[in-house]
């Protein structure tokens, strides 16, 4: 599994968006707070929208939202639709027919449990689950006098 720049792009707008969930965000606010320069970030917002993860809303008071509540989305899923699929190898993939060595290759199976410990984590982990762990995260270091 290989997340791209773009991938990591998404996965930072689809955060911040639960973070902010309910609310229509701007780009620019987005941008800035996820460190994204603006013209990638239309890009991949426009994929995400593509994808069914965001909406957009137009006008002065426009933005980007979630489309669905952030409990719906995984991590795994804006990661394969951006990146692709998460298997280390081809051969892992359903279907695979492509090599002759395929069924006595000792390699194989331990590629299929790589991929299937890698589902495993990131099927698993919603958005809200990400947005939790960042506001907990903050709360440890608010402190008042």
């Amino acid at each position: 599994m290989r997340i791209t720049y773009r991938g990591d792009y998404a996965l930072k707008a689809v955060l911040d968006l639960a973070l902010n969930e309910g609310r229509v965000v701007t780009i620019h606010e987005l941008a800035r707070r996820a460190d994204i320069p603006i013209k990638f970030l239309e890009q991949v917002l426009l994929d995400l929208k593509r994808g069914g993860f965001v909406e957009s809303r137009r006008g002065k008071i426009g933005g980007y939202l979630l489309s669905k509540p952030a409990a719906k989305i995984k991590l795994g899923e804006v990661a394969r639709f951006i990146d692709g699929p998460i298997e280390p190898i081809t051969c892992v993939e359903k279907n695979y027919s492509g090599c002759t060595d395929i069924y006595k290759c000792v390699f194989r199976a331990i590629w299929v449990e790589v991929a299937l410990a890698t589902s495993n984590i990131i099927d698993n982990v919603s958005f809200e689950d990400l947005a939790n762990q960042v506001r907990s995260h903050k709360r440890e270091f608010e402190y008042s006098i």
